[in-house]
């Protein structure tokens, strides 16, 4: 069944308004995901945990949405598509207000359960949506302003969450976020259209695209590269305050220019992977590299921590975009399976990566973090390079 068929004509103008409450329940999501990174020293301090357990924060989320993400899609094949974003817009909210009031680390690990799953759900399903929103010749743009959302989180979600954190306390900061994940709830149900599902995702579908060599490329490719980020990146405030000697506010300023320069990543990077995918994933996976790799020697110094944060940002914003676009030129026929597996590798490997870099940290220290996640970065680099040899190969002969 044609998209066109599944979807009645609308305006301009409330396609676009549909396009932005996507955007802006990616953008919640991403920022309820990664706040903790920018409060995880208040947090661990208030609630008695050390840094690397209090890590457990983003590996929970992770965990949960790479189960989930399969799971949900499936259970929810026939649904019109609206049903369960709307849903995990709710429980969203729900789950910020419970890490808000919650007496221990216990009830926040509870909580950051319920961020995992409705990660899972809501970026299967809507990650893919926003060509179905809008006419066909306005579908990358869209995309790319979805995806857009995943670098704004960083630069406006995190930076202002610490910022709230440092005023207010950490609590001020996930109720203000469970504020914000209602108000994503009322935007999606005021903007989105009747959404039936173009294909039903089951379980064979799935299994399929895991067969392809496409596929398995772009696992390993995005297993690595995110591995890399988010074992450095989530322990990247101690190693400012730590190594570097920043304040909190400091700290604050970093992030947001981290963020800063990751927008255009998504707008760059998704241009760029369009024409020549490996060259896009390559050069940021070789960027991240170096800023993870550079970090424990320059950053001694904030000029310094800030220039490689900066090109840190701007690379991986970009990997996002990358990496769904590899998913998604491996099974063209089945865009909303693609991005199930997309969400399941990413949001999987996110956790382990918190998981890692937090008995690292804990067992040696920042520096030794950033180190291994450079080293990690190399090895996708790597990978990358090898596809890209065997691609051209296979081209020749073919042609």
């Amino acid at each position: 069944m044609h998209t066109a068929q599944l979807t009645p004509p609308r305006s301009p103008f409330a396609g676009w308004a549909a396009v932005g409450a996507v955007t802006a329940g990616i953008f919640a999501l991403v920022t309820s995901e990664i706040l903790p990174i920018g409060l995880l020293t208040a947090i661990g301090a208030d609630l008695g945990v050390s840094d690397g357990t209090a890590g457990l924060m983003m590996t929970m989320p992770g965990l949960l949405a790479a189960v989930s993400a399969p799971l949900v899609t499936v259970a929810t094949a026939r649904t019109d598509r609206r049903v369960p974003l709307c849903a995990f817009a709710l429980l969203l909210a729900v789950a910020d207000f419970l890490t808000a009031v919650a007496p221990g680390f216990g009830t926040v690990l509870v909580a950051r359960v319920l961020v995992g799953v409705t990660i899972g759900g809501f970026w299967s399903v809507g990650a893919g949506l926003a060509r179905r929103l809008v006419p066909a010749a306005s579908a990358g743009r869209a995309t790319a302003v979805v995806f857009a959302a995943v670098p704004l989180g960083s630069v406006l979600g995190v930076p202002l969450g610490t910022l709230i954190g440092d005023a207010a306390g950490w609590r001020t900061a996930f109720a203000v976020m469970g504020c914000l994940s209602a108000g994503v709830l009322a935007a999606l149900c005021a903007a989105l259209p009747p959404l039936p599902p173009e294909r039903a995702t089951d379980l064979r579908v799935l299994a399929g695209l895991l067969r392809t060599s496409g596929t398995r490329y772009a696992l390993l490719v995005t297993f690595l590269v995110v591995l890399a980020h988010f074992g450095a990146y989530t322990y990247v405030g101690p190693f400012l305050e730590e190594v570097t000697g920043m304040g909190g506010g400091q700290v604050t300023a970093a992030l947001f220019l981290y963020g800063a320069a990751g927008i255009a990543g998504p707008f760059a990077g998704g241009a760029l992977a369009a024409r020549r995918p490996h060259t896009a994933m390559g050069a940021a996976a070789g960027a991240v590299a170096a800023a993870a790799l550079l970090l424990p020697l320059v950053g001694r110094w904030p000029v310094g921590a800030v220039v490689l944060l900066v090109v840190w940002g701007a690379a991986y914003g970009a990997v996002p975009v990358c990496s769904q676009t590899w998913f998604a030129r491996a099974a063209p026929h089945a865009v909303e399976a693609s991005s199930v597996v997309f969400t399941a590798s990413f949001q999987g490997t996110m956790a382990c990566a918190a998981l890692a870099g937090g008995v690292a940290v804990d067992r040696w220290s920042p520096s030794a973090v950033m180190v291994l996640g450079g080293v990690t970065a190399v090895l996708a680099l790597l990978v990358v390079r090898a596809h890209h040899g065997l691609y051209r190969r296979v081209r020749t002969m073919a042609g």
